[in-house]
């Protein structure tokens, strides 16, 4: 991990921190690992603490780098949300639409980053809700009823499904746009300002396809 001085430049590059958050076995990994390589595995493995890939992509004619960060949604684990939280410009909720569970819990986890991140606007902080395996039968959770819940926390809502490779792309192309506004409206507004960003290893560690 490295840290420099950033003097409010703006030609220099913009790393945003993205976070996946939600219960276990939702498809967070999965979807992260479907934007990043473009691939899927059944293979199932539960992350272990947290992991984290990075995408350089082009918005409006700036370079963007998508930190994005995949986390264990296990109890053993919340210890981490503190440091792992804080410094988030967007943060995107994972259920899984097979399974009302995961859904009602996205509640309890949007409240948790919160009270963790401490972002300087609550009110104002970005949300992207993801419906994961909408290409199963047999789902919970209706459109509605997802669209419903998003509408009243100011969330925006996607369905999509890493598997079949649906709607992957749209989600991460928004979560940066509403990350660079977070990004452009605290973080610039100072005269200078750490950024901490770290240099992903060739391969992570901890790959996890759930």
């Amino acid at each position: 991990m490295r840290s420099h001085l950033n003097m409010s430049d703006e030609k220099d590059p913009v790393t945003l921190k993205i976070i996946l958050i939600g219960n276990s076995g939702v498809g967070k990994s999965s979807f992260m690992n479907r934007y990043v390589y473009h691939r899927f595995t059944n293979m199932y493995r539960a992350t272990i603490g947290t992991d984290f890939l990075s995408k350089t992509i082009d918005m409006d004619g700036d370079s963007v780098t998508l930190q994005i960060w995949d986390t264990a949604g296990t109890e053993r684990f919340q210890s981490l949300g503190t440091p792992l939280y804080r410094g988030t410009h967007c943060c995107m909720l994972v259920f899984d639409v097979t399974s009302r569970t995961s859904f009602l819990a996205l509640e309890e986890w949007r409240k948790e980053f919160l009270v963790q991140a401490e972002p300087q606007d609550p009110s104002d902080f970005p949300f992207i809700v993801l419906g994961n395996k909408c290409d199963l039968s047999g789902r919970e959770v209706s459109h509605k009823k997802a669209l419903q819940w998003c509408e009243e926390t100011g969330a925006e809502y996607f369905e999509v499904s890493a598997k079949e490779d649906v709607n992957v792309e749209k989600p991460f192309m928004r979560a940066g746009q509403r990350g660079l506004q977070q990004y452009k409206k605290h973080t610039l507004e100072n005269t200078g300002h750490f950024q901490i960003t770290c240099k992903q290893p060739r391969e992570t560690r901890n790959t996890c396809e759930c």
